[in-house]
């Protein structure tokens, strides 16, 4: 009796445990079990999605918190967020369009996956060359946010002051062979000046609750960017009249009304959705 119990007590543990479970025994109690449960993550077994996003949002610029989170999990260098209607970007990806080419190589040296945006933006002329002879016309995809693998060449010089002399060649030949392609630069929208930018800006409301609406402000590139109210939007590129595609999303367009040169609501149209905003601010 007593090794039949032992038995099925062992199997028992062994099973919660695989599920972070702790389970104890009681012989006091006759066979009774008493159950102690840890504290299971929301999200668990998956990793909590604040930490992905924290991962590639910090991986733009602050290389120090991405190694506190990253030497904890090296799994995490392998993140990958969506910015909203499809808008992927990795950690990788995040420094690399900025030209963090610090935290690019750290998140490399723990097992990030480089993509030719990353090879561009790290000077690395002969794999980009070869990627574009193997794929032809890779170079006119887009990266994440809309930004042009030339652009991604071009933020390569932004730690040129920290870079030796060859790493700063590397890059400036890149973007020299990039440059004559004459296809690498992206999409060609309609640029907006400052002053008809304004119009659009302000606060749109859907609903009622204070959440259910959007922003339309400037981002650190000067352009137009719709976001949830209160959080950080992915750019608007101009298509036509008071039409705009979101973030280089082809399938997602804002459009606005407008009426005696003042907008009244915008609408926002994805695949089986198009929802109304009116302006409120």
């Amino acid at each position: 009796m007593g090794s039949s119990l032992d038995r099925r007590t062992a199997i028992r543990t062994s099973a919660l445990g695989f599920l972070g479970l702790t389970y104890t025994f009681s012989s006091a109690k006759a066979g009774k079990a008493e159950p102690k449960m840890n504290t299971i993550p929301e999200h668990f077994p998956y990793i909590d999605p604040e930490i992905v996003s924290d991962v590639v949002g910090k991986s733009h610029f602050d290389l120090e918190a991405v190694k506190k989170l990253v030497d904890e999990r090296p799994e995490l260098a392998r993140s990958a967020w969506d910015w909203r209607f499809g808008d992927f970007e990795s950690a990788v990806g995040a420094a690399s369009h900025v030209g963090r080419r610090d935290i690019a190589l750290y998140l490399i040296g723990k097992g990030a996956r480089p993509t030719i945006f990353t090879h561009a933006m790290l000077g690395q002329l002969e794999i980009v060359k070869a990627t574009i002879e193997s794929v032809p016309g890779i170079q006119r995809t887009m990266g994440p946010h809309g930004i042009s693998l030339l652009d991604h060449a071009y933020a390569g010089e932004h730690m040129k002051d920290k870079m030796t002399s060859l790493e700063v060649e590397n890059v400036q030949r890149t973007i020299e062979y990039l440059e004559n392609l004459g296809d690498a630069g992206g999409e060609d929208y309609v640029t907006l000046s400052a002053g008809e930018q304004t119009k659009y800006l302000g606060d749109y409301m859907y609903g009622e609750k204070e959440h259910e609406g959007f922003s339309i402000k400037l981002n650190m590139r000067k352009l137009m960017a719709l976001a949830p109210i209160g959080e950080f939007g992915g750019a608007l590129y101009k298509s036509g009249d008071n039409k705009f595609f979101y973030n280089g999303s082809p399938s997602v367009q804002v459009t606005f009304d407008i009426e005696n040169e003042i907008v009244k609501s915008l609408t926002l149209s994805e695949p089986g959705l198009s929802l109304k905003a009116e302006k409120v601010s």
